[in-house]
């Protein structure tokens, strides 16, 4: 039996959707997107490219991406990914030789000091 986290979805290389992409579990993007994607685990392979307003909760850019970004758990850029536009997220990791050029707020949880 599957459980939500193990739906996986396909993008595949030569692809290009132009709309709103909605999608449960994950999704691994290898063609193209555009418009606005709201999903839950987002991978942008090596190759692919996203432009689009997204809100996911965790993404992994090895590919491009450009537009707003809300990312309520993390966003991973890997060495061969690049991120452009404006970002929100919880946890930040970009891996050496990744590029970063976008406004970040990182959000917490935390109490505010008094």
């Amino acid at each position: 039996m599957l459980n939500k986290s193990d739906n996986i979805s396909i993008i595949d290389e030569g692809l290009t959707v132009d709309g709103t992409v909605s999608v449960k579990g994950k999704l691994i993007i290898k063609g193209a997107v555009k418009g606005t994607l709201v999903g839950e685990t987002v991978i942008i392979a090596e190759g692919g490219v996203v432009c689009a307003d997204t809100k996911v909760a965790s993404i992994t850019m090895g590919g491009k991406f450009e537009g707003d970004l809300n990312a309520s758990k993390e966003l991973i850029i890997l060495s061969t990914g690049s991120c452009d536009g404006r970002v929100v997220c919880k946890s930040l990791v970009v891996e050496a030789g990744g590029i970063l050029n976008a406004e970040v707020n990182c959000i917490s949880k935390q109490e505010p000091i008094k």
